[in-house]
């Protein structure tokens, strides 16, 4: 009898009982079905080296055993890079900026509805940081005047946009960024 035809038969032989073995071993029916086609697998490979027909279960079963402790290795090492995973996600998760377009598309209008120096005021502290202070030198108006004109600039801004934290267009981190305090 040739390899190929005493494979066939040693699979055909044992193939039900090293399935059910499998599926009391392994959480999902596919999983079963992976193990029993990895055990052949090896058996297929090993054709040369398989032992006595009296002994060939035994050794199946054995194979099976192996394949399923890297199964169970496998499938921890998944669970525990997905949580990894999980966790970056979590820390870096950003929201779908196109659910902002329409705050921005209405902080936008309001902005361009305000004076340049107004405008620029507002955009230099509430955007690039800027003390009140460095902004009006930005500017050109002393601090006193940019003081003035960021509070009457922001108060036109929420009158525009809205001040409702729950109205569409709303946003909050333009129309409500601290002002940093500043040595007088």
């Amino acid at each position: 009898m040739s390899s190929e035809d005493r494979f066939r038969r040693v699979y055909a032989g044992n193939f039900e009982a090293l399935l059910a073995y499998a599926a009391r071993r392994v959480q999902q029916p596919e999983d079963a079905a992976d193990v029993v086609a990895e055990t052949f697998l090896v058996a297929w490979r090993r054709s040369a080296d398989l032992p006595s027909d009296d002994e060939i279960r035994l050794w199946l079963y054995g194979v099976a055993r192996r394949v399923l402790a890297n199964h169970h290795r496998s499938g921890i090492r998944r669970e525990r890079l997905g949580e990894r995973l999980r966790q970056c996600l979590a820390a870096v998760a950003t929201p779908d900026p196109g659910n902002e377009v329409p705050q921005r598309l209405a902080v936008q209008a309001a902005l361009r509805r305000l004076n340049d120096t107004d405008r620029e005021m507002v955009l230099l502290v509430a955007w690039e940081g800027l003390q009140p202070r460095e902004a009006a030198q930005v500017v050109g108006v002393s601090a006193t005047a940019a003081r003035t004109r960021l509070s009457r600039a922001r108060a036109r801004l929420r009158e525009l946009v809205g001040d409702d934290p729950d109205a569409p267009g709303h946003v909050l981190d333009v129309l409500a960024v601290p002002v940093p305090e500043e040595g007088r």
